[in-house]
């Protein structure tokens, strides 16, 4: 008799476990699911926007999921999208590559699923919002910085491509530069990486291809333009490129980046440079998964949020390293 209440015990306590188990189940089959699909993750920049995506997902109880093209391809990305539109989910949060991506990103609209942009804006008639800076305002800010090292009458080096001038991000930080160097006094020398046999304003760039012409820009500005006091560079890859150039030929000048990546910041910590721009990735990440919460409870929200910038300088460069390990660990 005793043995038969150790079964009936053990058996309840399987139904239990059970039931529990399915109780979890349905739950977590309950939960809003939001797919971020971003440029990449083969740099840190990406990575921050993923870890404050992810801690979003966490915070709102939402079944979240970030996914990321291998190389940056506008191909890849696209296929990525039409995956993830067959599995329909609430929120599409994205960062296109390019404006090719727009038809794919209607279909979401066809379906009765919104779609938030961060980082990177794009004309997308029915977008539900814009997560990420006010990239004039970053180049204007950034302009101020450069010109604040420089005299009236000084040269500024810009290092961009073709593609940079359509593109949504990098024309806007173009505009915004060239607004306070020129209100400042600051001549402009354009240097465009295309005509060093770079493909970077094509949909097949890799990495490596657009470091190796940055670096050939430079030189030849080193070598060829020496009343050249600064560059403006239009994120932190970039200036770093062009800074271990300037280095390797015995150079010193300001470079100014614009994503405040750790790389960037230990420059400013060490006296190498005095200051850079930040954006605030973690914060593109956070706020985009917390809108979408919103916009799955019904709530209106508002259609272009501002991450906004900060200005790292030695007084707030090692606060600002702490912060990316922390994230980044």
């Amino acid at each position: 008799m005793k043995k038969g209440w150790v079964i009936l015990l053990l058996c309840v306590f399987f139904l239990a476990s059970l039931v529990g188990y399915a109780v979890k189940l349905l739950k977590e089959d309950d939960k809003p699911k939001v797919v971020v699909v971003l440029n990449e993750l083969n740099t840190q920049y990406w990575n921050i926007i993923k870890a404050g995506a992810e801690k979003g997902f966490r915070d709102f109880g939402i079944d979240g999921q970030v996914i990321a093209t291998r190389d940056g391809f506008v191909e890849e990305q696209n296929r990525i999208l039409e995956t993830v539109l067959k599995e329909k989910p609430d929120v599409l949060i994205v960062s296109p590559i390019l404006s090719s991506n727009i038809p794919i990103l209607k279909e979401f609209d066809e379906h009765h699923i919104p779609v938030l942009l961060v980082d990177t804006d794009a004309p997308l008639e029915n977008k539900t919002a814009y997560i990420g800076t006010d990239n004039f305002e970053l180049g204007r800010k950034a302009g101020e910085l450069l010109a604040s090292g420089l005299q009236p009458g000084d040269e500024v080096a810009f290092i961009f491509s073709d593609g940079d001038l359509i593109h949504p991000v990098f024309s806007e930080r173009i505009k915004g530069a060239k607004f306070s160097l020129e209100d400042a006094g600051i001549k402009i020398d354009k240097f465009n990486l295309n005509d060093v046999g770079s493909k970077i304003a094509t949909e097949t760039v890799t990495l490596p291809n657009e470091l190796l012409s940055v670096k050939k820009v430079m030189t030849t500005i080193l070598r060829k333009h020496p009343d050249v006091k600064g560059v403006f560079a239009l994120n932190d890859i970039r200036a770093l490129s062009a800074l271990e150039v300037i280095k390797e030929h015995g150079y010193n000048m300001p470079v100014m980046g614009a994503d405040g990546t750790s790389d960037m910041v230990e420059l400013i910590k060490d006296g190498t440079l005095t200051s850079t721009i930040a954006q605030n990735p973690y914060d593109m990440g956070y706020i985009s998964v917390e809108t979408a919460w919103k916009v799955i409870k019904g709530e209106k929200v508002t259609k272009n949020i501002d991450t906004g910038i900060d200005i790292i300088t030695k007084d707030n460069a090692q606060l600002k390293l702490d912060f990316l390990k922390q994230l980044l660990r």
